[in-house]
């Protein structure tokens, strides 16, 4: 393992921990928060032990851009926002590069809660956990991009491919960069001003503005189906969404985010 230093870690990404082989850059960042610099990156080229939602396995070949990072926070209520900050990152930072290098733009989008998806498809995801400790949380947030794999689904340098006859491509390393230079900005806004700040980029961005999803309610035990539209989001970072009759609903997802909607839970907003 190999450690590279700029600077001093003032800013996420201005200190790189590098390994060839690890378990999780997750772990890394997540079980040595107290004895690393904050803002602490951890970039790794596979990954055997790689973590998703729900205890999930996030499956991490080479080709894939996989990363960790440190961060601390004193706002509980805006914890659950952050994870749709780094989501924001990520898909600016795709179209930072292409930009710069001349590209097509690559119009990855994200599908809530922490997902990112290429022509309907998946092509990576984002997961962030928190201790408390201090009177601070201590944050690790990760990023997992699938960048050169063409198989099972897709990745983004052969959706390029397609769309130009040169050999035009990402760059891990630009990603990366791209990625912390546009997360500083963003999360200063955000710490700042709250997320209500980056709503209109965010939903720019996302799947969902508009979609029409069917929810089921137990109702003496009967199971009823209810047509919702989602909005947006509400302040505590849940879908949004209304029926027929404008009546409010408060959205969570159960379990796995690859079936979300057939399985969110929801509750009736007052």
């Amino acid at each position: 393992m190999s450690i590279w230093a700029r600077s001093p870690p003032i800013y996420s990404g201005r200190l790189l921990i590098w390994s060839p082989r690890l378990p999780s850059t997750h772990d890394v960042v997540s079980q040595n928060f107290c004895e690393i610099p904050l803002g602490t990156v951890c970039v790794t080229d596979l990954q055997f032990k790689g973590r998703g939602r729900s205890k999930n396995v996030w499956e991490s070949p080479p080709g894939c851009v996989m990363f960790s990072f440190t961060l601390e926070m004193e706002d509980g209520r805006k914890l659950p926002l952050l994870q749709y900050v780094v989501s924001l990152a990520i898909t600016e930072a795709i179209k930072d590069v292409c930009r710069m290098q001349g590209l097509p733009e690559l119009d990855v989008r994200i599908k809530w809660p922490n997902d990112l998806y290429l022509n309907g498809l998946k092509v990576g995801g984002i997961l962030c956990t928190s201790t408390y400790r201090s009177k601070k949380f201590h944050v690790c947030a990760g990023v997992g991009l699938n960048l050169d794999n063409e198989k099972p689904t897709t990745c983004l340098n052969a959706a390029l491919k397609e769309m130009i006859s040169d050999s035009g491509q990402i760059k891990r390393e630009d990603l990366v960069a791209a990625f912390f230079n546009k997360f500083e900005n963003l999360f200063e806004v955000f710490s700042g001003q709250g997320f209500q700040a980056l709503e209109e980029l965010y939903y720019q961005t996302w799947l969902h503005s508009g979609q029409k999803v069917v929810i089921e309610e137990k109702n003496n035990g009967c199971v009823v189906n209810i047509a919702v539209i989602i909005q947006g989001l509400t302040p505590s970072g849940y879908l949004l969404a209304t029926d027929e009759e404008n009546k409010e609903f408060e959205l969570h997802p159960d379990g796995n985010s690859f079936d979300f909607f057939k399985g969110l839970v929801r509750r009736k907003l007052e």
